[in-house]
């Protein structure tokens, strides 16, 4: 996903994975095909990811801070054209990606938010369902071109402000002492 998706044809993927056309074509059966069953692949590799670092994070906090890290690093790695070629050209893979997308991170999120409040960092009068599938419509309007066109936000920047924006407004004083330890204080 380095470099869009429109722009990449079967002869390149063939030829990157050294296999003949005819080859690919026996595991897929077009373009659009093995678009789904790379993004579907991505989900599921991104779920171990995630599920790696919550069980490494010491707290709701950190757990949080992680997966922004996280985040960020994959992006990063993502061509900014992926997201729109995937809306624009692949609707079923977009769908398939919205779908999967919207119930991992809303079921992370929530069981992020109620470890939180059991730990005493995010404030305890949140609404964890309510918090999570805001979180969750969020995110995906990140990702909306006519909101938050590339040419004057970068996608770091965006993650960057959700992030502290989400954080400050579910965190409770001990919660907001957590933050501030991990984060610079040009950032808080």
């Amino acid at each position: 996903m380095r470099y869009g998706i429109k722009s990449i044809t079967m002869d390149d993927i063939a030829k990157e994975l050294g296999i003949s056309k005819k080859t690919l074509y026996q595991f897929v059966e077009n373009k659009a095909d093995l678009i789904k069953k790379i993004v579907y692949q991505h989900i599921q590799e991104e779920k171990k990811e995630i599920e790696s670092i919550r069980s490494h994070a010491n707290n709701a906090v950190e757990e949080v801070l992680a997966l922004a890290k996280y985040v960020v690093q994959a992006l990063r790695q993502m061509a900014p054209t992926t997201v729109y070629d995937l809306q624009k050209y692949y609707h079923d893979s977009w769908k398939l990606l919205e779908s999967l997308h919207q119930q991992h991170v809303y079921s992370v999120i929530r069981e992020n938010l109620e470890t939180g409040i059991r730990q005493g960092l995010y404030r305890p009068d949140i609404d964890p369902d309510i918090v999570a599938k805001l979180y969750v419509g969020k995110t995906f309007l990140l990702v909306n071109e006519e909101v938050f066109p590339l040419r004057d936000y970068t996608r770091e920047r965006l993650l960057h402000e959700f992030f502290l924006y989400h954080l400050h407004g579910i965190c409770s004083p001990k919660g907001r002492e957590q933050l501030e330890q991990y984060l610079n204080p040009s950032e808080i």
